[in-house]
């Protein structure tokens, strides 16, 4: 599954940037090139790890993620879902704190340096949110996209109960260990990936803050309202099926 440049695996990072991406041939080499610059200006170039994980895309992403300078590319032969592509990055990650972006950089690295800080401050997971009081206002979502986050975010008040803001924003921070952990329990392939990883975190009792974020580019959405809404809902369900079989030692 995995190519690209070889790391040593030993070897520990102080931060390790997950992109996630699907036929982003156009933006990823702009992307991995502003990460590096950004972030190694703040922490170094060799504490800085970017991942870049293509869930099958059919226009060359991989190749250019490589081109650009991506520590390490992982591609998947068919598409599978942003929450495979996450895990696997996750999983593969090296750094002390281990983040996960967007591939158009809708979360600038000024952003990612919050919720690093955050995670270095002490907080086992940092989630960038939106709707938070200290965001100031980005691109404007359209109506049906803000009023379908707000029938999401009800939608998940069973498996999160209601703790969060903004469960779907594309910027999160982990410690390592967290990181890991989580991401080799989840099982969520699709968009709900984001609420399992709040779910297993809040099972685990751990430290989860919530960091202003504003979305800065206005690239076209890869979630098909009709087609994405329901199958999160369903996958919602699961999450809170698999729970309820584990509290109930099934």
């Amino acid at each position: 599954m995995r190519d690209g440049q070889e790391h040593d695996r030993g070897a520990c990072r102080r931060l390790s940037v997950v992109v996630p991406t699907y036929n982003a041939a156009g933006v990823i080499g702009d992307t991995v090139t502003s990460l590096r610059r950004a972030l190694a200006a703040v922490f170094g170039a060799d504490a800085v790890e970017v991942v870049v994980v293509d869930d099958g895309s059919h226009d060359g992403t991989a190749d250019v993620a490589r081109q650009a300078g991506a520590d390490t590319v992982i591609s998947f032969p068919a598409n599978r879902g942003k929450g495979a592509a996450v895990r696997a990055g996750m999983l593969q990650s090296t750094g002390t704190t281990v983040v996960f972006t967007d591939a158009d950089l809708s979360y600038p690295p000024d952003q990612v340096l919050r919720v690093v800080a955050a995670v270095e401050d002490g907080a086992d997971v940092a989630i960038g949110s939106r709707t938070h009081a200290g965001a100031r206002d980005g691109i404007p979502a359209t109506a049906l996209r803000q009023l379908s986050g707000r029938l999401f975010n009800v939608l998940t008040f069973p498996v999160v109960h209601g703790r969060y803001r903004d469960t779907q924003c594309g910027l999160k921070a982990f410690r390592r260990d967290v990181a890991h952990r989580l991401a080799g329990e989840s099982r969520i392939d699709g968009f709900a990936f984001d609420v399992e990883l709040l779910h297993l975190a809040e099972r685990d009792g751990l430290v989860v803050c919530e960091i202003p974020a504003e979305v800065r580019t206005s690239g076209a959405s890869s979630v098909n309202l009709m087609l994405h809404v329901p199958q999160m809902v369903r996958d919602l369900a699961l999450i809170w099926w698999r729970s309820r079989r584990r509290i109930s030692g099934l």
